[in-house]
């Protein structure tokens, strides 16, 4: 293995380039004490070449400046993905920061703002591990922001709003002077961690419910937000709402209904496949003097940060949006075409992040790369959990049903008796219809040996 040494100025960054081939369990993981080993694609321009059903890959270019450093440097001790860490980290500064630091996109203005919803194939994909590696940084570099502005819970749009609420005042009775009855939250950052974010996708679901819309208007970073309830109505002035969401990819797949998908809540989200990135039966300790300079740089970044106001773009870096615009604005037809629909705004969040870990009052190329390669493998992920999906529930069962017999195919009774026996023929004639016409399936009729009518066999097609 080979090092290089890049100087930052206030801190160093120490790049790994491995001499062979990723190894060990699990995605390829580092083995206890050994340098990190990030699996990663290289080309140019950090062009993703999606495939449904390829796990997505992380262009190295993602790793750049502080963010990577920090990656790089926790990730020999931790069983976490390194792109959980990496968007951990992004959107831990970003709310740390604060609502100061923007960058204008056709005219609206854009704040350091994320919403990431890390998805595992199954319960052990080590998604929460990635925060609780990524939060002792901020311990040290912004502990009030980590004591009094990470929640977790949301149950309600009402709810999200109460933790950052503007003070109420009514009038006394007696006196018929206005006074003060509740004081309300001075600072508006908050980030919600759900750690069990299927649980929000159910409260979603309930009539009346609130959460759904408040969270697609508090990514926005409106001047205000505010419910309509009649009885007890909330405002929040200047609000800075961030999420960092765990969720398997199969309750993601049966939960998120085809209206999420469409009205712009999905969209919202960065979507990342995650796996746990190797074995380790004792855990690791990262050195205690590598966490207390990253620490430092975390605070230094924060610092410069909170001092800074619009960022625009350096000469090459807008060369090089306009040469990716066409790409990021492209119409993409279908559920997945509406759930990658902010790509730009999405891109443009990232871009400017790196620039502020950078401390640099411009994005540069390097910034637009990495907020480029982050967004491809958004993108990539996006696909690999919903690219055979069609939206309908019931359609995507069978689908999933289709898909695990295989070549043997599935017969309308199978069909009937997988799905409980308590499913209506006509409600499973839609969902075949619905997989025909999108070309995820089709049918066969198979003669039987003896008298009778011809069995209908259904099959999944290969994407």
């Amino acid at each position: 293995m080979r090092t290089t040494h890049t100087d930052h100025g206030d801190y160093t960054e120490e790049l790994w380039e491995p001499d062979d081939k990723p190894g060990g369990k699990a995605n390829g993981g580092a083995t206890p004490g050994a340098a990190p080993k990030i699996e990663t694609k290289t080309g140019p321009e950090t062009e993703a070449k999606v495939d449904v059903g390829a796990w997505p890959v992380l262009d190295e270019a993602a790793y750049h400046g502080l963010a990577g450093d920090v990656v790089k440097t926790i990730l020999p001790h931790t069983e976490s993905d390194p792109v959980a860490m990496l968007l951990q980290f992004l959107v831990c500064f970003g709310n740390a920061v604060g609502r100061q630091p923007y960058c204008i996109a056709d005219g609206a203005e854009h704040y350091p703002v994320l919403y990431v919803l890390l998805a595992g194939p199954t319960a052990k994909a080590r998604k929460g591990t990635s925060a609780q590696r990524v939060r002792p940084i901020f311990k040290i570099a912004a502990s009030d922001w980590v004591s009094n502005n990470i929640a977790s819970g949301i149950s309600s749009g009402e709810g999200i709003l109460h933790a950052i609420r503007d003070p109420v005042f009514g009038t006394d009775k007696k006196t018929g002077l206005e006074v003060l009855v509740d004081a309300g939250v001075t600072d508006k950052r908050v980030l919600f961690d759900e750690r069990e974010f299927s649980s929000v996708l159910d409260r979603m679901r309930r009539e009346g419910n609130s959460v759904e819309t408040i969270i697609r208007e508090a990514w926005d970073c409106p001047i205000q937000l505010r419910t309509t309830t009649k009885q007890s109505p909330t405002k929040v002035t200047g609000p800075h709402v961030s999420i960092t969401a765990h969720v398997t990819i199969e309750e993601l797949r049966q939960k998120l209904n085809q209206t999420s998908m469409a009205n712009g809540f999905a969209n919202r989200f960065l979507f990342a496949c995650v796996r746990r990135s190797k074995e380790l039966p004792f855990g690791g300790i990262p050195d205690k003097d590598a966490l207390n300079r990253l620490s430092g740089a975390t605070l230094d970044a924060l610092a410069a940060a909170r001092m800074t106001a619009e960022v625009t773009m350096t000469e090459l870096a807008a060369e090089m949006w306009v040469e990716n615009y066409p790409k990021l604005t492209a119409e993409v037809p279908g559920l997945i075409g509406a759930i990658t629909a902010r790509s730009e705004a999405q891109t443009l969040r990232l871009a400017l992040l790196y620039a502020l870990l950078d401390r640099a009052q411009k994005i540069d190329v390097a910034h637009l790369k990495a907020a480029l390669a982050v967004w491809n493998y958004c993108e990539a992920s996006a696909r690999f959990i919903f690219g055979d999906t069609t939206g309908d529930p019931l359609a995507d069962t069978i689908l999933r049903l289709l898909r695990s017999v295989g070549v043997n195919g599935a017969s309308r009774m199978d069909i009937t008796n997988h799905l409980g026996r308590n499913t209506s023929a006509d409600r499973i004639d839609a969902a075949l219809s619905k997989l025909l016409d999108a070309g995820k399936a089709r049918f066969d009729k198979q003669k039987l040996n003896g008298p009778g009518r011809p069995r209908e066999m259904w099959f999944a097609i290969s994407v």
